[in-house]
């Protein structure tokens, strides 16, 4: 790859987003900042109106919707089973195995995949995007808890998660509009319009303000694992998928963009809510995020092309 095309990448996609989110994590350092209520902010009113503002700007048909959301699920399950399977042949401990099964099955596809997606390929790709983040914030409220409960949690509680995920209600609301040409009244569309512009600057902030929590761990040899199979094993089973699922155009671009994300830092919540190691949690997280400008850089050059 040409030298020139990779720096013009990292400066253009990249650093921006570092930049914007190492301020987060400044100010998370500086000041006392309880970044589970701006994360609830982000997650209850900032995410439903970024993904209905799209999807109602950028009309994608019924099919388009359903195959983005199974591209994600298949690839997000890949991911754990590969995670499980080569941390069973590790034979990591029940708490960190199934740590390194929701960093590696659960990526950044919200603060992190939505902004890189928006400023490599614009706004059409970031439809796709969020469809993407959409479909794995449902996977995360349901498979994610049960991964993280370690299985002591019954089905109907994990369904009812669905319906605790308001971006959802974006996307239903959104293709209703479409479906019946509705058109919003004016102090409407400029409310969502201000909202919506907000959005991915603060998802960032917030990005540097989770991980200004971090704390470390001395287990190098899951979180190494953990890191490289986010970073390198996801895109390459996103590429792989993409395939047989046809992807094509900006539908592509964004949705293996997606897959090629760090570990969610939303991870770490769960980590401490049911009892796993969250200091290793959040050391996979930080590590991936720090060193993924390394694969993303080629990886968008590559999808560029």
């Amino acid at each position: 790859m040409d030298f020139n095309a990779l720096f013009s990448t990292f400066a253009n996609h990249i650093l921006p987003i570092l930049l914007l989110s190492g301020a987060g994590l400044l100010l998370g350092k500086a000041v006392s900042i309880d970044s589970r209520a701006l994360g609830r902010v982000v997650f209850y009113v900032f995410s439903p109106i970024l993904v209905f503002n799209l999807l109602l700007h950028v009309e994608l048909e019924a099919d388009e919707i359903l195959g983005t959301m199974a591209y994600t699920f298949l690839v997000c399950t890949a991911g754990g089973l590969l995670a499980f399977g080569l941390g069973k042949l590790m034979r990591l401990e029940r708490p960190v195995l199934m740590a390194l099964v929701l960093t590696v099955a659960f990526a950044n596809t919200g603060n992190y995949g939505l902004p890189l997606v928006s400023f490599a390929f614009g706004a059409e790709a970031l439809a796709f995007a969020s469809l993407y983040f959409v479909t794995t914030s449902i996977l995360f409220n349901t498979a994610g808890v049960l991964i993280a409960s370690l299985g002591h949690m019954d089905f109907r509680t994990a369904v009812l998660g669905l319906f605790r995920v308001p971006a959802v209600y974006g996307v239903v609301l959104a293709a209703l509009l479409n479906r019946f040409d509705i058109v919003l009244p004016l102090p409407l569309a400029r409310t969502i319009d201000l909202a919506a512009g907000g959005s991915i600057p603060l998802m960032i902030v917030l990005l540097g303000v989770e991980l200004s929590r971090v704390t470390w761990s001395h287990s190098v040899r899951p979180i190494g694992l953990s890191v490289g199979l986010r970073l390198i094993a996801g895109p390459l089973i996103g590429i792989l998928l993409a395939i047989p699922f046809g992807l094509q155009g900006v539908a592509r671009q964004a949705s293996i963009t997606e897959t090629a994300m760090p570990g969610a830092v939303t991870n770490t919540v769960l980590a401490a809510e049911y009892g796993l190691d969250s200091s290793l949690v959040t050391a996979m997280v930080f590590v991936g995020t720090l060193l993924s400008p390394l694969t993303l850089t080629p990886l968008l050059v590559f999808l560029g092309n």
